[in-house]
């Protein structure tokens, strides 16, 4: 797969006296959409074999992750932060539940409102679960500044897809 950009490569494969063409607009390997959606699911699959022997899915990773930051949360709060549907993370929540890790009980102030709290179970792993960034890197191979450089451009990627 080429990286080159087609008006890039087709300039430079022009030569002196001969007309450059028109890039292919459609070519597949071009596609931003095409390149995102297999580094998703490529570096998804990289994450699958380390998080297997705790029980745990990448899309549950990333619920324990937002509670490692903050917990307890509202189902409506961690939907908003992880950018899922409140009927796709319900799930999620009820997995974690009976693998003990978090709990689910009504706010006492807002009837309405479901928190998700953590459990003892579901803290513990947070230091077990710091030995996964590191692993994640080594896989991929790449230094922290890339990867870095890499997270704050997919970010910029993602608030200019949902800027109306």
């Amino acid at each position: 797969m080429t990286q080159d950009s087609p008006i890039v490569a087709d300039s430079a494969r022009a030569t002196p006296g001969s007309t450059v063409s028109a890039p292919d607009l459609l070519r597949l390997e071009d596609q931003v959409c095409f390149a995102l959606a297999i580094a998703s699911r490529s570096v998804v699959s990289v994450y699958r074999p380390i998080l297997e022997p705790y029980g745990l899915t990448h899309p549950q990773y990333l619920v324990l992750l937002a509670l490692w930051e903050r917990s307890p949360r509202s189902v409506s709060d961690l939907s908003t932060e992880l950018r899922l549907e409140p009927a796709t993370l319900s799930p999620l929540l009820k997995r974690l539940e009976t693998a003990g890790l978090v709990a689910r009980s009504r706010n006492t102030h807002d009837e309405r409102v479901l928190d998700i709290t953590l459990t003892d179970a579901g803290r513990a792993l947070r230091a077990v679960a710091l030995t996964i960034p590191p692993r994640i890197i080594d896989r991929l191979g790449m230094t922290l500044d890339e990867l870095t450089a890499l997270r704050t451009s997919l970010w910029r990627v993602i608030d200019a897809a949902q800027s109306p």
